[in-house]
């Protein structure tokens, strides 16, 4: 019993755990902000093809 409160005192003390989880953290944020850029720029993607898809119906059309 002993051991192991020395162990699990031992990693409290230690500065690698809250390092990996400041780490993960950051991660997590940057992934956040990477799905929400993309998902904008698809949108505004999706938003012109079918606008030139649109005008060349158009085009098609009245020709």
């Amino acid at each position: 019993m002993r051991m192991c409160y020395e162990a699990v005192l031992q990693f409290i003390e230690r500065e690698d755990g809250p390092t990996a989880v400041e780490y993960a953290v950051m991660l997590a944020l940057i992934i956040v902000v990477c799905l929400a850029a993309i998902t904008t720029l698809g949108q505004n993607a999706n938003d012109t093809f079918q606008n030139v898809a649109l005008n060349a119906a158009v085009t098609t059309s009245a020709s």
